[in-house]
């Protein structure tokens, strides 16, 4: 049990649904409530494909090209420090990416379901996540339940986005994003600490 909640801290650390909030309603404020229902469920559907990929064959293609899982965590934890960092003191995450949206960018694919929901912390979780040189494959299977988990917050959040984030605003989807920033942080430095005592494991 304590695995899972970990888990899905990580996942939901790092997928950030609240912070999808603002995105998504940017995203959808011109469509109709059975447009935004139909775009929310295929922008989960894409991420938790994306996800489910790399759950799956993440690390196969990782040695097919000769990187070791080691060296992989420590730059995903270094990627996911930096990226903390960014929701911690600079823009956060709805900020960022409602402005990809005023770009012109308004499709479930791009910006909701990646960079938004499938993001690359996510992927990277993932794959770490699921080692196969660490974890068996009832605690690969747990990971994914707490992925899927997420993924299912993420669905409820964007059918509901609309009475949410009238609750919420815009400074508490700010806030929700920093403090899952710090978390991340968190999270990657433990991430990047583990990829180097596997590594001189190895």
């Amino acid at each position: 049990m304590n695995d899972w909640i970990s888990s899905f801290v990580f996942f939901f650390a790092v997928i950030d649904p609240v912070g999808t909030l603002p995105v998504f309603i940017a995203v959808t404020s011109r469509h109709e409530d059975w447009q935004r229902r139909k775009i929310a469920f295929l922008a989960v559907a894409v991420a938790t494909g994306i996800l489910l990929f790399f759950l799956i064959f993440g690390q196969y293609l990782l040695e097919a090209i000769g990187v070791p899982l080691s060296a992989f965590q420590v730059a995903g934890g270094i990627v996911l420090f930096l990226f903390a960092l960014t929701m911690i003191f600079g823009e956060g995450k709805p900020e960022r990416e409602v402005e990809l949206i005023r770009s012109g960018h308004e499709t479930a694919i791009f910006p909701l379901a990646i960079p938004s929901i499938a993001s690359p912390g996510a992927m990277m979780a993932a794959v770490v996540l699921t080692d196969n040189h660490r974890f068996d494959p009832i605690h690969q299977v747990n990971t994914a339940s707490a992925m899927f988990a997420v993924l299912g917050i993420v669905l409820v959040l964007l059918l509901t986005a609309n009475w949410i984030y009238r609750w919420i605003g815009d400074a508490g989807a700010s806030i929700v994003s920093r403090v899952m920033g710090l978390i991340l942080a968190s999270v990657a430095t433990t991430n990047v600490l583990l990829g180097i005592q596997q590594f001189f494991l190895m």
